[in-house]
């Protein structure tokens, strides 16, 4: 059974994130060759207080990071 993890920064649409999990899931049951129903795709949301890139935090609104 593939268990999938995705970590990312709360505040996103909530419709956009179920999107993403059920889309996720068909990606790992296709490329896997597995049934659907044993995906597993788990999302946890970290409040932006709790999320740096470096020494910055995304509740700054800014990422010490380049632009691609």
């Amino acid at each position: 059974m593939p268990i999938v993890t995705i970590n990312m920064v709360a505040g996103r649409d909530r419709g956009a994130v179920q999107d993403c999990l059920r889309e996720v899931a068909k990606a790992v049951s296709s490329t896997l060759d597995v049934p659907l129903a044993s995906v597993r795709v788990l999302a946890n949301e970290v409040d932006p207080e709790l999320w740096a890139v470096g020494t910055t935090l995304k509740s700054e609104g800014t990422s010490p990071l380049p632009a691609p």
